[in-house]
């Protein structure tokens, strides 16, 4: 991969409020334009990730031309999707790029329906021929990943309940999540209504809307890309080898600490997808920062907090930041490159100099793993 560096970053605060994606694109693109001190007439090409959804009411479906009609510019606006993983998926195939100034843009509404529909569309991530037909929605597929990982390992869920606690703790902080100035008790975490087994209503992440965009180029800037890798597994978490290791992950994982000549005590700062607590936790295993069965240490000691080691999830993650499909990837690049600069306010980490972003599509589906370093 050629050298590249992030130029600019830019996101519109992630919330349930009732925006047109044209809004919300031109906020996050001129934010990122702002950032790099850029024209749009320096770009040269945009990769942009949207889930393309059928439940919002903009029947808006080439976003292509509609993002070329926002930036009124004629060239090359292509579409990258990997439902969840779709933010991180359009960086990696940008950093593949010949050209000089790329933008990479997500941008989903679909936090603007009722629930049902909602969990319909989203389950175009997962399989539609088995595990849909018996009742497994996320929820429930990603609960018997963590029954799997308490039986094995000895995990528990007051293990999780730390984790949605400290990123709850840490979006109560950034401006840009839906948790905004609203922090979560651990008392009010324990007592969350179950929704699937042991999974509690504070184990999930929650649908928003929004748009987060990043500007890459050739040209040198403060922050470098050190690796971009992404790699795929089978749909179903059935089919898999295991259900407490997600290969894609640590295959892409590998990789990309192999691009960087890094190795994972050396990252400072990590955004990692936590759609449900336990994919986070899991994650500290699959990315090699906490060998298998032993995720849970990092929480309890305190490691992955604000003010530990290697803070996870500085932004709030999906969990408290939310999650709005395709723009997620994206908005934990925005984060990262806001901590290396120092630009994260009362949740700035201390003299972080490398930084890692992990974003997956569906369950362990598609997974990117990019890392980032000071210039």
């Amino acid at each position: 991969m050629e050298p590249r560096y992030v130029r600019g970053v830019g996101m519109t605060r992630f919330s349930v409020d009732d925006r047109s994606t044209i809004s919300t694109s031109q906020e996050a693109v001129s934010k990122a334009l702002a950032d790099a001190d850029m024209k749009v007439a320096d770009i040269d090409a945009v990769v942009l990730s949207t889930e393309d959804t059928r439940v919002n009411d903009e029947r808006q479906r080439h976003y292509s031309a509609m993002l070329a009609s926002i930036l009124k510019r004629k060239i090359p606006i292509i579409r990258v999707e990997a439902v969840c993983g779709g933010g991180g998926a359009a960086f990696w195939s940008a950093c593949r790029m010949k050209y000089n100034n790329m933008l990479v843009l997500g941008v989903d509404k679909v936090a603007c329906s009722p629930t049902p529909l909602v969990t319909k569309e989203i389950m175009n991530a997962g399989d539609n021929f088995w595990e849909q037909e018996e009742g497994l929605v996320f929820p429930a597929i990603n609960a018997l990943v963590a029954q799997q990982h308490f039986t094995q390992y000895g995990t528990t869920h007051e293990d999780l309940e730390l984790i949605s606690f400290k990123n709850h703790s840490n979006g109560a902080l950034n401006p840009n999540a839906y948790f905004y100035k609203r922090p979560i008790t651990l008392d009010t975490i324990k007592k969350g209504p179950m929704v699937a087994s042991p999974f509690t209503l504070f184990d999930c992440s929650i649908s928003v809307n929004g748009a987060a965009a990043a500007i890459i180029s050739h040209d040198e800037g403060e922050i470098k890309v050190k690796a971009s890798a992404l790699n795929t597994d089978r749909l179903a978490p059935f089919e898999r080898e295991s259900l407490t290791e997600w290969k894609a992950c640590t295959l892409a994982a590998k990789e990309a600490f192999k691009q960087a000549d890094l190795s994972p005590k050396d990252i400072h700062v990590a955004e990692i997808h936590d759609a449900f607590t336990i994919v986070e936790l899991i994650a500290y295993e699959d990315l090699g920062f906490a060998k298998k069965g032993e995720g849970a240490k990092l929480i309890r000691d305190g490691t992955v907090n604000l003010d530990g080691k290697m803070p996870v999830n500085t932004s709030g993650g999906l969990k408290a930041r939310g999650h709005p499909i395709s723009p997620t990837g994206v908005a934990q690049i925005v984060e990262i490159a806001d901590q290396l600069r120092n630009k994260c306010g009362d949740r700035q980490v201390s003299s972080p100099k490398y930084g890692l972003a992990h974003n997956v599509g569906g369950a362990g589906g598609t997974i990117s793993v990019h890392i980032f370093g000071k210039r």
